[in-house]
């Protein structure tokens, strides 16, 4: 800045107007702003899967029928995921802050909605709108860091959002159960989405005093046909995947699924010619050309599959094939979030040292420990309990903690400030759409094939499955640059 304003000879005094420019090109974070970012990542999170433990008792309360009911759980992952790029484009263009506070607003009105809501179907609305402001929310978080921390600062910020998503997930189950089984003044499941409502509205109220606002300096307006394609894409995707099964698979479901290829390929072909046009396409495909966001996406998507498919499934196991209350079926995995926990403690550390093979090594924990998962449940079945549980779930809790901790701070470590919000959405997107994956293909696959082979064998089933996933997250973590700036 200072050579730009500097004249040979004739030193310039920088005006007010351009003090608080040069200020506001250069936001910086503080902890109380971190604190409130943060806080604002582990809300959605939480959300995604805190529903699990509590389909049960909406199921008796509003005679959903099994159909709806994976509607209340899919409303909110597939809102959430067309929308997260779409969110940080906004944020990109009217302020990353502004965005966060209206995410934050409209995530505690959607959240009372679903606590007050009367039918199985408003339930379903209200989850929806409860993702789609969710969309506007995340993508804030991980922008507003990239733009406003560098160095030790966002290296440091990177890897302790990395574990709120992780330990998020597994509080979600937890919280959800001991909340149900409370019955608060007699809420029983709508407290699992009014406990949102007071910490959602402090998000927005610290958010006025501690973020920074911070927005690209060459925004581009919003990419309409890119946006359109790319959700006709996911809706085709995951509404098939979600519902099918729950409706017999009808044609309209392979309808959809044929249309999945055509239509993700329409949305390539319309960003590279964008982008070639010299407009700013929604995913700028020159993104991928970046090592660390390409590999790292590469290694995100078997990660986070993987992830929201054994926490889906290990919750109905948990309830329908031990028999346990809500309760001690969120309480069997805390061991895994105490793993995941202690690993992302030494996280920012070991990365320093070593770099991105720190998820080379996550990669092999964590198929230790799903492999030592898999022996009782197919030696032992009549005698499988949570106490079984606990030696390989803890290990694929702390293999990962070293995988997803470090995952965020590589795939950004590169982007620039300017791009920090299509580059967050980018990676959020990957995120929640592979959580709603593996919910839709591994639970899926679950529930459809239990009642034929037990569920002791789809448990198997599903667990080696997600083992080859953590072979496919150790190749791809190899191809990664060694050094993480």
């Amino acid at each position: 800045m200072t050579q730009q304003l500097a004249i040979p000879q004739t030193p310039a005094i920088p005006s007010q107007s351009q003090r608080s420019a040069a200020q506001s090109a250069a936001p910086t974070l503080g902890t109380a702003g971190l604190v409130t970012v943060l806080l604002g990542a582990f809300l959605p999170m939480l959300d995604f899967f805190v529903v699990n433990v509590a389909l049960p008792t909406i199921d008796h309360d509003l005679t959903a029928g099994p159909a709806v009911l994976e509607l209340v759980a899919a409303g909110y992952g597939i809102a959430f995921a067309v929308l997260l790029v779409l969110g940080g484009r906004l944020g990109d263009s009217f302020g990353r802050r502004r965005l966060f506070i209206t995410g934050a607003a409209a995530f505690t009105a959607a959240s009372l909605l679903c606590g007050l809501a009367p039918t199985a179907w408003t339930l379903v609305a209200a989850r929806a709108a409860q993702g789609a402001s969710a969309a506007l929310l995340l993508p804030q978080v991980l922008a507003t860091i990239t733009a406003a921390s560098s160095g030790a600062q966002r290296a440091r910020a990177l890897s302790i959002y990395g574990a709120v998503g992780g330990i998020a997930v597994v509080i979600g189950q937890v919280l959800g159960g001991m909340l149900i089984a409370a019955n608060l003044f007699g809420t029983s499941w709508r407290a699992v989405f009014l406990l949102n409502v007071p910490f959602a509205l402090l998000t927005a109220v610290l958010a006025f005093p501690y973020v920074p606002e911070s927005r690209s300096p060459h925004a581009a307006g919003v990419d309409l046909p890119g946006t359109a394609l790319l959700t006709a894409a996911l809706l085709a995707l995951f509404l098939p995947l979600m519902e099918g099964r729950a409706a017999g698979w009808p044609l309209w479901s392979w309808v959809l699924l044929g249309a999945f290829p055509f239509l993700t390929t329409a949305f390539l072909y319309v960003e590279h010619r964008a982008e070639r046009a010299g407009q700013v396409p929604l995913v700028p495909l020159s993104l991928l050309r970046i090592p660390e966001m390409r590999w790292g996406l590469g290694v995100a998507v078997p990660y986070f599959t993987g992830f929201g498919g054994f926490m889906f499934v290990v919750a109905v196991m948990l309830q329908q094939g031990l028999r346990l209350g809500p309760v001690a079926a969120g309480w069997a995995l805390v061991p895994m979030a105490a793993g995941y926990f202690s690993a992302s403690l030494s996280g920012p550390r070991l990365i320093g040292r070593f770099g991105s093979r720190v998820i080379t090594a996550g990669a092999v924990v964590q198929g230790s420990g799903l492999a030592i998962l898999v022996a009782p449940v197919l030696l032992d079945w009549a005698h499988f309990s949570p106490w079984r549980m606990l030696p390989g779930v803890a290990l694929a809790g702390i293999g990962q903690g070293l995988i997803g901790t470090p995952l965020f701070r590589v795939v950004l470590s590169k982007v620039p400030a300017e791009r920090a919000g299509v580059g967050s959405g980018v990676l959020a997107t990957t995120q929640q759409s592979s959580l709603a994956l593996g919910v839709a293909t591994l639970g899926t696959l679950f529930l459809a094939v239990s009642p034929s082979i037990g569920i002791a064998h789809a448990l198997a089933l599903v667990l080696t499955l997600q083992l080859t996933g953590s072979v496919a997250i150790f190749l791809l973590s190899t191809r990664l640059p060694r050094t993480v700036a």
